[in-house]
């Protein structure tokens, strides 16, 4: 065991030395950017924060209404404050604070959300609940890949699950009108698509990235053709499944804007809290999780004190991938009671980002998955209220922000040591 926990570098020893500037940047560019829209295009009136779902709501809370053009300059200067607290960090050789890109990304929310809705009001309940249904199968998705990647095997193909898993809970959930056994469905279809990587990966040495690729493709074709030929068809008995109903919690849904938010919500985003935190115990305080990233880490030295490499892997990635087919379930069985043609829409592919951008640490990859959300959501919150920001840009808002966070926002970082790379006993 000893030679296993020299082979394993934990997360706090491998950033105590790390130290980027590439954050910094990207805070000083993103602080100027944002300075340029009140500067260039300031925006007359207030903006309204409207702070609950009802007038019948048990806590009433009053609106919070702000200059526009004002309250973005102050989050100009706050975003000015995080950015040279940052450089200061960084000369310091310290490694930037979680907190601290958290702080900034608020505050550049806020200061946006400020100058955008000028003259109107925006709805805050909608819009983080909103962004926390986006996210959710995206969190499943990075789960999925924070597991593989740190057994070792990098997980392109979560788009291929998350489809195959809307695809077979849909099938299931209505042939059987249980939503229950739907979202088991999706689980097997998950960790069906994840064995076929597994198999290939693991053990005939397939490079990793062609096969997740390949699988991606495959599921993608195989759902569009049993859609066509079979699910429409018969669409009423096949791809009409009973949804999760709404379970407000007691008391927990009466707290003031998070209340609505988070504990409003379907079984399966209760389920998702649940998995965070166990995959967020289990990676770093159990046995499974020291072996899993030994294996990640150095095979060879894992091989060495007796873990058996191979099968560990296989486990894991199944794992992974069943995981991954409940975010797919999250879209057939709770945002809309029918299976659609390719209505994943490139979300695994988000969820990989949001992995990279979690520096494989599954609490990380989460806030990133729901920053990720986020940015989706605002796109429509901003076109309903009349916002003049172009349609075009909003649209892409959500992959500008994916492309800046594993660019820059992430600092320095780097993967488990043997992710992607095939293990051959020698």
């Amino acid at each position: 065991m000893s030679v296993m926990t020299e082979a394993v570098v934990s997360d706090e020893q491998r950033h105590v030395t790390i130290s980027s500037w590439k954050t910094p940047i990207i805070f000083g560019l993103f602080t100027v950017l944002f300075a340029l829209l009140p500067l260039l295009v300031p925006r007359e009136g207030d903006s309204t924060f409207r702070l609950v779902r009802s007038a019948s709501a048990a806590i009433q809370l009053p609106e919070i209404v702000v200059p526009a053009t004002p309250a973005a300059w102050v989050c100009v200067v706050l975003l000015a404050a995080v950015t040279v607290l940052s450089i200061i960090w960084t000369r310091a050789h310290k490694p930037l604070p979680l907190w601290l890109t958290v702080i900034y990304v608020v505050f550049l929310m806020v200061g946006f959300l400020a100058w955008a809705a000028a003259g109107g009001t925006l709805p805050m309940i909608g819009l983080l609940g909103g962004a926390l249904a986006l996210a959710t199968p995206l969190i499943f998705g990075a789960l999925g890949g924070v597991i593989g990647e740190r057994v070792g095997v990098v997980n392109i193909a979560i788009e291929a699950q998350l489809l195959a898993g809307a695809f077979l809970a849909a099938v299931v959930g209505s042939a059987t009108g249980s939503p229950w056994m739907g979202l088991i469905a999706a689980m097997f279809a998950g960790a069906l698509v994840a064995a076929v990587l597994a198999v290939f990966a693991i053990t005939y040495y397939v490079n990793q990235i062609i096969v997740g690729v390949v699988l991606n493709v495959l599921v993608a074709g195989l759902t569009t053709f049993l859609y066509r030929q079979v699910l429409n068809p018969n669409d009423a008995t096949l791809n009409s499944p009973p949804l999760f109903p709404e379970i407000p919690l007691p008391l927990l849904s009466e707290i003031p804007v998070l209340g609505p938010v988070l504990f409003r919500q379907t079984f399966i985003v209760y389920l998702m809290y649940v998995t965070v935190f166990l995959v967020w115990f289990g990676l770093y305080r159990t046995r499974w999780g020291l072996r899993l990233r030994a294996v990640g880490e150095h095979p060879q030295a894992a091989d060495t004190v007796g873990i058996k490499v191979v099968s560990t892997r296989y486990w894991n990635v199944i794992l992974a991938g069943a995981i991954a087919g409940m975010g797919g379930a999250f879209y057939t069985l709770v945002t809309n009671p029918q299976f659609g043609r390719e209505m994943t829409a490139g979300a695994g592919y988000i969820a990989l980002a949001a992995v990279i951008f979690g520096k494989w640490d599954p609490i990380r990859a989460t806030l990133a998955a729901l920053l990720f959300g986020f940015a989706t959501n605002l796109q429509g919150v901003l076109s309903v209220i009349g916002s003049p920001v172009p349609s075009q840009f909003m649209l892409m808002l959500p992959y500008v922000v994916t492309i800046f966070a594993v660019a820059g926002l992430v600092g320095r970082s780097r993967p488990p040591a043997a992710s992607g790379e095939p293990y051959i006993k020698s």
